[in-house]
């Protein structure tokens, strides 16, 4: 299983997929991080089988949501990504899925954010929501790691 976080450190809660990548690596897991350029992540999960992309999402729900979606599937109108990565994650997964490049199985946990201002700081919704992924994931990773 390969674990991309994608965001941008610079504009608060957009650095939810950051912080739980990193706490993932503080867990054992290893996790790539990446700005969430379309281009970058088709590289990034090229040739893996298994991947979840973590990413701020916008949906209208309560900040900290913990929303997952099946990458396989087309992207539902309710959960629209908003990027401050120009083509961003749902981009890239229609892009891979035009070119054949979608991994076999892809899934994506949103974490709701509230704020993306320049020099922003993170709401804590959102480092809640980024230790609770990190903590569910890991917990499938390990599950893995020993079958």
């Amino acid at each position: 299983m390969l674990v991309i976080g994608c965001g941008n450190r610079q504009r608060g809660d957009d650095a939810a997929g950051i912080l739980a990548a990193e706490r993932l690596r503080e867990l054992g897991v290893p996790a790539q991080i990446c700005g969430g350029e379309a281009a970058a992540l088709l590289e990034t999960w090229n040739g893996a089988n298994d991947v979840i992309v973590i990413d701020a999402v916008l949906t209208g729900a309560i900040p900290g949501t913990l929303h997952i979606w099946d990458g396989s599937q087309a992207l539902p109108s309710s959960f629209s990504v908003s990027s401050t990565h120009g083509l961003g994650v749902a981009e890239a997964i229609e892009l891979a899925r035009a070119l054949g490049r979608l991994p076999a199985r892809l899934r994506v946990w949103g974490i709701e954010a509230a704020q993306f201002d320049l020099g922003s700081d993170v709401s804590p919704a959102i480092r809640q929501a980024t230790e609770q992924a990190a903590l569910e994931i890991a917990a499938e990773a390990n599950s893995l790691a020993r079958s």
